[in-house]
């Protein structure tokens, strides 16, 4: 048996072991790279994709719930009528007289006073025509002066020859003569005092005339119009063509709007004088105008079968302009509930738009920060297009008005702008 190696005994060779240079094959660093990219690109975009979905959501129109009162909510809604809003003293100025506007002193918009100015016409020829109806006056009024004096020398002759005539000395004729002559005088100056009043008139006349050119406001109220413009003429009747105006100006008593509508005749019956009224712009849809009406105007329409009703506001406000859309709710008296409903009072009003059956129960969907949350509510009697809610509400809450059917709890949602507010 051969004695073990030494471990100073030679190695074995790993030289031959070594792989060259040509045989090496490189790492695929930039191919791991892209594939780290790609997969930071996609996890991005799936991000940014249910950020989307998420921060989106289903559209709906929601609507406040109000708190319950005293007023015009607690009456049920017995008939409505859209119309339009319409002043009582509405007046297009005109001129009295044909003439050449020279100024105008008002604009759209601006508040005028009974009696102010509103525009001056050309009144160069009725100046003239001044000048000369006084000077015709003062000559009146001088030739009765002459006259007076006149009449004073005759009346001085003829007592003269009055006292001739009783010492004899003076013939009778020339005591007639004497008398004749005052009395023409006296004749003459009537004549004059005449004149001087005729006189007088026709300076009045003119200065009518020379007032005719100033165009005057004949209420106050507001200028809705301008219908005319310096250097046209004008006229208070039409001169054919369109060369003429007929109107200076329109102005509206602001103070006398009123509401006017339509209602079917098959349903006046209902409508009584002095009954409550509530108006809707159609401007500010979420803006409940109480008032009452007016009168019911007695004629019918038979081409439309419709009866006319105004109705007047409680109270008049800057936002209410004449020619605007509004919607009137007839409003009966308070309905009558038993007792026990009595006891139980609404804790808020919702449009009667908002609720919705599910599982045997009455719900609404309730949106908060941009999340629908599923209520269930206890209703009470409904009041035309409103509803009591006795319980599961708080006046302010937002309700859902309008929406898909397949609403969710906990679904992400988006409020739209109602369509009457488009």
């Amino acid at each position: 048996m051969s004695p073990p190696a030494s471990p100073s005994g030679p190695r074995p060779d790993l030289s031959s072991l070594r792989i060259a240079d040509h045989q090496r094959q490189k790492r695929p660093v930039g191919r791991w790279v892209f594939r780290s990219l790609l997969v930071a690109v996609v996890l991005v975009a799936a991000l940014a994709l249910v950020s989307r979905f998420r921060g989106s959501g289903v559209q709906v129109t929601v609507a406040a719930a109000q708190a319950p009162g005293s007023g015009a909510a607690d009456a049920p809604t017995l008939l409505n009528a859209s119309g339009y809003v319409t002043p009582r003293r509405r007046a297009t100025v005109a001129a009295k007289i044909t003439g050449k506007v020279t100024q105008i002193y008002i604009d759209e918009g601006m508040k005028v006073q009974q009696g102010q100015v509103l525009a001056q016409l050309d009144d160069s020829d009725y100046q003239v025509a001044l000048a000369s109806a006084k000077a015709d006056a003062a000559a009146t009024g001088a030739a009765r002066i002459d006259l007076n004096v006149q009449l004073a020398q005759a009346q001085r002759e003829l007592t003269r020859n009055q006292q001739l005539a009783e010492s004899g000395i003076q013939t009778a004729e020339a005591l007639d003569t004497a008398r004749t002559a005052v009395k023409s005088l006296q004749a003459k100056i009537d004549l004059a005092n005449a004149d001087v009043v005729a006189s007088e008139a026709k300076v009045r006349v003119a200065e009518q005339s020379l007032e005719n050119c100033k165009v005057r406001a004949p209420f106050s109220g507001l200028v809705v119009s301008k219908d005319a413009q310096p250097g046209e003429m004008v006229s208070p009747i039409s001169a054919g063509g369109g060369f003429t105006r007929t109107g200076i100006a329109t102005i509206v008593d602001m103070a006398s709007l009123e509401i006017e509508v339509d209602v079917n005749e098959n349903y006046i019956a209902r409508v009584k004088p002095g009954m409550r009224v509530e108006a809707t712009l159609d401007a500010y849809p979420d803006w409940h105008i109480p008032g009452r009406v007016r009168t019911v105007i007695p004629t019918a329409d038979r081409e439309k079968g419709t009866v006319k009703v105004r109705a007047t506001f409680d109270q008049l406000d800057p936002r209410i302009l004449p020619d605007m859309g509004v919607k009137l709710a007839f409003l009966g008296d308070q309905p009558r509930l038993s007792p026990s409903a009595a006891a139980i009072k609404p804790v808020a009003i919702i449009p009667a738009s908002a609720v919705r059956s599910a599982n045997h129960e009455t719900v609404v969907f309730v949106m908060r920060d941009g999340v629908l949350e599923r209520r269930a509510i206890r209703v009470g009697p409904a009041r035309g297009d409103q509803i009591d809610v006795l319980a599961g509400l708080s006046p302010g809450d937002l309700v859902v008005t309008g929406g898909p059917d397949d609403l969710r709890d906990g679904q992400a949602a988006e409020a739209k702008p109602s369509d009457s507010a488009r």
